[in-house]
C-alpha cells in the first residue's frame, strides 16, 4: 500500500446537481479528502452540469432517471473498472443502493460504510409502501454485513446502528460533519442581506432550512408559530426547501391565518445560503426523528446565528457544547413555541455571532473532518 491511501468512494448524487445532506458530505470530503492524504475515485448516479464533479474524481456512472436496474448493472460495470487497475487500497460506501450490486468485486477490499443514515427507517417514517421498505433495509444489511468498519455523524447514529441493525460498538466511528467556514463566514451586514433578498427590517426573522418532508417537524414548527405570534407579532418565519410537503404545509398556514408569519421560501440555491443564514437573527431545527447531525446547525452557527434544535438524535451534540439553551425541551409544537418565546424576549440566552463563529472553527471545519476520516481509513487497512 503506498503512503496516501487509493480510495473508491460510492455516492448518491453530486452537490449541488442534488441537494440533502448525504450530498453534501460527500461533495465536501472528496474535495477535502486528497489535503489529508487521501486520494479519490467516485462514483455517482446524474449528469454531469459542469466540471467540477470531474476535477474532485468524480465519475457519473448513469442518469438518476435511469431505470434502477440500469444504474445497477453500471455502477457495478464502472465499479469493476475501477478496481482491476489494483489502484485501490479501499471502497467506501455513502449510499448502499449504489454499493449493492458491486458487492462482489467491492470485497476484494477493505470496506468502511459512512453511515449517514437508517435508510429503511427514515423511509417507514415518511409512510412509503411496506415493500419499499423491506427492500430498502435487505439492501443496507447485505453492504452493512459486509464492512470492517462504520463512520457515523454522531453517538445517537452510532445507537441506530447497533441497536436497529447490529452492528458491534468496536465497528463504529463517529466523525461529524463539517462547515465551510470561509464561505459561510461573510462579512456582510445582517440589514444589506435582508435588503439583497427583500425580507423585511423590522421584523424578528427566524429561517428553518429543511426538506419539505414529515420527520422535519415543520408542521409542529408552524402550530408553534401561531403561538409565537400572540406574544410576539414581530416575529417572521421563513421556511427554506422543498418536498412532498408544500401543499399541505401552504394550508396549514392559511388555516392558522399565519400568511405575515410564515412564508414557504420553496428551493433556495446553495449561493443564497449564506446570505440567508446571515439575514435571520435565530435558525432553528425542529426534527422529529432520525437526525444523525444536521449540516444546517453549523453552517448557521459559521455565519454567526445561533440555532435551536429538538433533542432528536445527534443534534444535541452538535451544539450543547456552546450553550445548553440551543437545545429544546422537547419536539413538539409547545416545545417549539416556549424556545422561539424566550429567544424573542431574551429569556433564552443565545450564543453571540463571535461565539457561534469561533466554536465551529475549533470543531467543525471539512478539513478536520477529512483528517478524521482518514485516520479510519488507515485503521481498517491495518
Amino acid at each position: 500500500m503506498s503512503e496516501t491511501i487509493r480510495t473508491l468512494q460510492f455516492g448518491m448524487g453530486w452537490f449541488p446537481e442534488q441537494a440533502g445532506g448525504l450530498n453534501r458530505v460527500y461533495y465536501h470530503l472528496m474535495k477535502e479528502l486528497p489535503g489529508a492524504g487521501v486520494s479519490v475515485r467516485g462514483l455517482v448516479a446524474g449528469t454531469p452540469t459542469d466540471g467540477a464533479a470531474a476535477r474532485h474524481g468524480v465519475d457519473f456512472f448513469a442518469p438518476i432517471a435511469t431505470p434502477l436496474p440500469v444504474r445497477w448493472f453500471r455502477a457495478r460495470t464502472a465499479a469493476r473498472e475501477a478496481l482491476s487497475h489494483g489502484e485501490v487500497d479501499l471502497v467506501a460506501s455513502h449510499f448502499a443502493l449504489y454499493t449493492f450490486p458491486a458487492l462482489g468485486p467491492v470485497t476484494t477490499r477493505p470496506l468502511v460504510v459512512h453511515f449517514h443514515g437508517p435508510w429503511a427507517l427514515e423511509s417507514a417514517v415518511e409512510q412509503d409502501a411496506g415493500w419499499y421498505v423491506r427492500f430498502k433495509l435487505a439492501v443496507e444489511n447485505a453492504v452493512y454485513g459486509k464492512a470492517r468498519l462504520f463512520i457515523v455523524l454522531s453517538e445517537a447514529f452510532a445507537s441506530v446502528l447497533r441497536e436497529r441493525y447490529g452492528v458491534p460498538a468496536e465497528r463504529i466511528r463517529v466523525v461529524p460533519g463539517g462547515a465551510d467556514v470561509t464561505r459561510f463566514g461573510i462579512d456582510e451586514p445582517k440589514e444589506a442581506a435582508r435588503e439583497r433578498l427583500g425580507w423585511p427590517s423590522d421584523r424578528f426573522v427566524v429561517l428553518a432550512v429543511r426538506r419539505l418532508a414529515h420527520r422535519m417537524g415543520l408542521e409542529n414548527l408552524i402550530d408553534a408559530m401561531a403561538t409565537v405570534r400572540r406574544t410576539a407579532p414581530e416575529v417572521m418565519l421563513y421556511v427554506a426547501g422543498k418536498g412532498p410537503l408544500a401543499g399541505a404545509l401552504e394550508a396549514r398556514i392559511a388555516e392558522r391565518g399565519l400568511e405575515d408569519h410564515v412564508r414557504l421560501l420553496g428551493f433556495v440555491p446553495d449561493e443564497d445560503l449564506p446570505a440567508a443564514y446571515r439575514a435571520a437573527d435565530l435558525t432553528i431545527v425542529p426534527t422529529q426523528s432520525f437526525e444523525g447531525f444536521g449540516l444546517i446547525t453549523v453552517e448557521s452557527l459559521a455565519s454567526g446565528t445561533p440555532v435551536l434544535v429538538t433533542p432528536v438524535g445527534g443534534l444535541p451534540e452538535v451544539v450543547r457544547g456552546l450553550s445548553p439553551d440551543l437545545v429544546l425541551a422537547g419536539s413538539n409544537a409547545a416545545a417549539l413555541a416556549e424556545g422561539l418565546t424566550g429567544a424573542v424576549s431574551g429569556t433564552r440566552r443565545l450564543p453571540d455571532a463571535g461565539a457561534c463563529r469561533a466554536y465551529t472553527l475549533e470543531n467543525y471545519t471539512w478539513a478536520s473532518v477529512a483528517r478524521r476520516t482518514r485516520d479510519v481509513y488507515r485503521e481498517a487497512l491495518r
